[in-house]
């Protein structure tokens, strides 16, 4: 079973959607799921009762702080990650190269990598495109080899055409 490094930011519809329109359907496509959420994220699915059907998807914990130095890894290294839904505001650290959270460090440390597959899907209000700043990290990702549009629908869509 090959891994996907599945990674969520916090955007509308994550309490609700996550889980059904990408968690599951990855799971049912034989994905083993290495899933990595931003601190908010975090916070949304905990309160909405999602981590734990979260958590029955997969052997691997479900992660969203990093771990302490002496402790053994607990994901292993995906060659694929879809990170969706991608918020602007980590699209724009993600861009930029700041790892502040435990998501954008995992995907951090391996953007660029040729050996590594990054898929980027993003929910942004119309206004964020119209950021001056918007276009160029767009263009930064997609230099470093990263797949970056935007979430579309269904979600599910977003798991098409994702190989080792």
């Amino acid at each position: 079973m090959t891994v996907l490094g599945l990674v969520a930011g916090s955007c509308g519809g994550l309490d609700t959607r996550f889980r059904t329109e990408l968690a599951e359907p990855a799971a049912e496509r034989g994905w083993r799921l290495a899933i990595t959420l931003t601190p908010t994220a975090a916070r949304w699915l905990d309160h909405a009762g999602e981590i734990p059907k979260l958590q029955a998807l997969t052997d691997l914990p479900v992660r969203s702080e990093s771990r302490l130095p002496d402790e053994p890894r607990p994901h292993p290294d995906p060659g694929v990650f879809l990170f969706a839904p991608a918020s602007a505001n980590s699209v724009a650290k993600l861009a930029l190269g700041i790892a502040d959270n435990q998501a954008l460090t995992v995907l951090g440390d391996v953007l660029g990598d040729p050996r590594v597959r990054i898929v980027v899907r993003y929910l942004a209000q119309p206004a964020r495109s119209r950021h001056p700043a918007w276009q160029g990290h767009l263009a930064a990702l997609a230099s470093a080899g990263a797949d970056v549009s935007q979430l579309v629908e269904p979600w599910s869509t977003a798991l098409d055409g994702l190989t080792d």
